[in-house]
């Protein structure tokens, strides 16, 4: 045991949330009949296993995938995808939204499994039930916009007839991470499904049920099932073998792994879209209202106990308000209920595995034998869960502490105190990351300026995260190493398509007719192209 699992029950402890009567169980979810069912659609010869967090204890038994069974998944997904793309945009769409009512119908289903298999709370499990009621809603009714033919000036205006048409990819290899397993698994595939597309997916092992529920739903309400295709297994066995077989491919995860699904796919010049890892900046200017911004902190810092690519790591706090925030924040952080019920009540669950736990610990541990001041948190709490660890919150965190510039992934955030606007833009900027950031100020233009300023795919004013991603009509993603691409909005789902111009040629060709030599045909065009300028065409 170390030292930090040791004073799990020290006095000023995280309180526990007790579990309501009646709560349902593992074994009340998770039954032989319900794991035969969704394994069905699981295309796999082997046998794998996958756990809860909660208890470390196996969820279930599932097909694992080989290289030949990840091939056969192709083969089907490419058989159905285009009868499937024949359908119309409007008639894909209804899809979508058919499924938008079955998820939130059945919503308890899905927020037990996304429980079981992640460890997060219930309010932070229902986030991806949000989430992905939102994109089915906005792609189901607004497809038949992104998709439809689009008119452009020709060549030559009358004579020429030009036509943008978005053609599906074929069928889109999906590799989803474990961390949001409704949101990141069918969230994503739902533009692919409704502009065309067939989708071969690997979700994590650990978190496949939930993706395996939500291909369920989809084919009930009125998906082909060929054209959904589910293959399981380790990452480095089949991760490249779905790259190797897709025709493009989108992947959520670290960036390590992102670099090697890139260069993957660079190799067979097909496109991919990545969202990658954060180190996310939260700044609280000299105007904000302390008591809201500590609020907002807890859920920017804390939702699914940190395991958030968006969440925040590293809140920077203007020095005339540091004191009172910083006290606001550690009493809310310190009243976090911990639970492990299948209901709601508790405030932050559990990290997903040991190597999350070793990873928060590590950093926590080494920053304090470094110099700096826990003021909340900093200990395992294995009288909960194995890998339940309580919401921390450093100060006086810098270089060369770990925690200072990597990814934690988990439930530990560093206060910094600033005093200089600008330099403290550059200070949250100065970070290979780019994924999102928050302003908080009272004055909406001053966020704004601030935001533009700040070098992130995403910015919130006045909240961490949820307004910018729920936001769907917007694109969504990060620059620098933290990914390639969008997701959400109109780069959401035409990336998921190839454009093609038509262009009609009437009247005349575009060469010399009408009796004209080289010459008299290239002096026609040269007024006719002065002439277009001055007609302010473009």
């Amino acid at each position: 045991m170390t030292d930090s699992q040791a004073l799990a029950a020290a006095p000023g402890a995280n309180p526990t949330a007790a579990a309501p009567a009646g709560a349902r169980t593992a074994a009340d979810v998770v039954t032989p009949e319900v794991v035969a069912q969704l394994a069905r659609g699981v295309v796999g010869s082997g046998r794998t296993l996958n756990h809860t967090p909660f208890t470390g204890e196996k969820l279930a038994d599932l097909p694992e995938s080989t290289p030949e069974d990840v091939a056969t998944a192709f083969a089907r997904a490419r058989a159905a995808q285009p009868l499937w793309a024949a359908a119309s945009p409007r008639a894909r769409g209804a899809v979508l939204l058919r499924f938008h009512d079955l998820v939130l119908e059945r919503q308890a289903e899905v927020l037990d499994l996304i429980q079981l298999e992640t460890g997060k709370a219930r309010l932070h499990a229902h986030e991806e039930v949000q989430a992905v009621a939102v994109a089915a809603r906005h792609y189901g009714r607004r497809a038949p916009f992104y998709l439809k033919p689009k008119r452009h000036t020709g060549v030559v205006p009358v004579l020429t007839k030009t036509t943008e048409l978005r053609q599906p990819r074929g069928v889109v290899g999906q590799i989803a991470p474990w961390n949001y397993p409704l949101e990141l698994s069918v969230g994503d595939a739902l533009p692919a499904f409704v502009s065309g597309n067939a989708v071969v997916m690997k979700p994590d092992t650990e978190t496949a049920l939930t993706a395996l529920w939500a291909r369920d739903l989809l084919i009930e309400a009125g998906l082909p099932a060929e054209v959904f295709q589910v293959v399981l297994g380790e990452g480095p066995v089949v991760g490249p073998e779905v790259v190797k077989h897709a025709d493009y491919v989108s992947f959520t995860g670290s960036t390590r792994t992102g670099r090697e699904v890139a260069q993957g796919a660079a190799a067979r010049l097909i496109g991919v879209s990545l969202e990658l890892g954060g180190k996310n900046a939260m700044l609280v200017l000299h105007d904000a209202d302390v008591e809201k911004a500590a609020a907002g902190a807890v859920r920017a810092c804390f939702s699914s106990a940190g395991q958030l690519c968006i969440s925040i790591e590293r809140l920077y706090v203007h020095e005339s308000i540091a004191d009172d925030f910083i006290a606001r924040f550690a009493a809310r952080t310190k009243a976090m209920r911990l639970g492990t019920a299948l209901a709601y009540g508790a405030d932050m669950g559990s990290l997903v595995g040991e190597r999350q736990l070793e990873t928060v610990a590590r950093h926590v541990e080494e920053a304090v034998a470094k110099g700096a001041t826990i003021v909340a948190g900093g200990v395992a709490r294995p009288d909960i869960g194995p890998y339940f660890y309580e919401p921390t919150i450093l100060e006086g965190v810098e270089s060369p502490m770990a925690v200072c510039t990597e990814e934690t992934f988990g439930p530990v955030v560093s206060v910094y105190r600033f005093t200089d606007e600008d330099e403290v833009v550059a200070q949250a900027n100065a970070t290979s990351f780019g994924l999102n950031s928050s302003v908080w100020t009272k004055d909406g233009r001053r966020g704004h300026a601030v935001a533009a300023k700040l070098r992130t795919g995403t910015v919130n004013i006045n909240e961490g995260y949820a307004p910018a991603y729920g936001s769907v009509q917007a694109p969504m993603g990060g620059m620098k190493d933290s990914g390639l691409s969008r997701r959400h909005g109109s780069e959401g789902i035409l990336k998921y398509t190839e454009a093609q111009t038509v262009a009609q040629q009437r009247l005349m060709p575009l060469g010399p007719s009408f009796g004209m030599d080289d010459e008299k045909y290239a002096a026609f065009m040269s007024r006719a192209l002065k002439a277009m300028k001055a007609l302010r065409l473009r």
